[in-house]
């Protein structure tokens, strides 16, 4: 990880058009600002989050995932896959307490740190940015709503179909944010595997729902899609 410190066009860009301090007058913005440092995390990169705590991040560019694993098997789970905007820990911001997960740089990605501390002091002294971080809490804990309820009720294709509408914009049609996976970060993130995932594309592939280059896939029949993703709830034994 490289680091930079003091403020810079960069950082004050990120400050002033980011919804947590966007609507503070500029003389605060520039304060805040000077008190955060530019990170680089090549690709790649994977930390614990006991060596992060102590410090808030904000997402300039490029895809940071938060996951678990269990090290007997080597399966992962994706809790969060963040980009630009995005910001953490939120947990250590809100509580103290311990929780373990890790967190690994899918390409280049720029983010501005600043002591978890000076966070919470802000906190206390503008209650605006209670108000700010709520909304992002509740994204949060409706993106894990929304898994737990997949999880339970639906088999792979639903889940997966669901992802695809999930990052498919609305207007151009594209997928973003997940379009160049791999299989196995795909799989992490509905809870399967690399195969299972690979069947199932191809199955999407063969119904005329998909096209798939090399890392790269794109949506070529959308009510297909969408009917895909209504299908198939889990039977379940009364």
């Amino acid at each position: 990880m490289n680091q930079k410190g003091g403020t810079n066009n960069l950082v004050f860009k990120i400050i002033s058009n980011h919804i947590l301090f966007k609507d503070f007058d500029k003389e605060l913005i520039s304060k805040i600002a000077s008190n955060f440092t530019e990170e680089i995390w090549p690709a790649h990169t994977c930390s614990h989050c006991h060596y992060l705590k102590h410090k808030f991040h904000i997402i300039a560019s490029g895809r940071l995932k938060i996951f678990n694993t269990d090290k007997e098997t080597g399966r992962e789970f994706t809790i969060f896959l963040l980009s630009k905007n995005d910001f953490f820990d939120v947990i250590s911001l809100l509580e103290a307490g311990p929780h373990t997960i890790y967190y690994e740089s899918l390409e280049k990605v720029r983010m501005i740190s600043i002591p978890m501390l000076t966070m919470h002091e802000w906190l206390r002294k503008y209650p605006v940015l209670n108000q700010k971080l709520l909304p992002y809490v509740i994204k949060q804990l409706l993106t894990l709503e929304e898994y737990a309820i997949s999880h339970t009720l639906f088999e792979i294709p639903v889940r997966l179909a669901r992802l695809i509408i999930k990052n498919l914009n609305p207007d151009s049609k594209k997928i973003e944010l997940i379009d160049d996976l791999s299989n196995d970060e795909i799989a992490n993130l509905i809870g399967t595997t690399r195969a299972v995932v690979n069947r199932h594309f191809q199955e999407f592939k063969k119904e005329g729902i998909l096209r798939i280059g090399r890392k790269k896939m794109e949506v070529i029949n959308v009510p297909l899609l969408f009917k895909k993703a209504l299908n198939n709830p889990k039977k379940t034994i009364s």
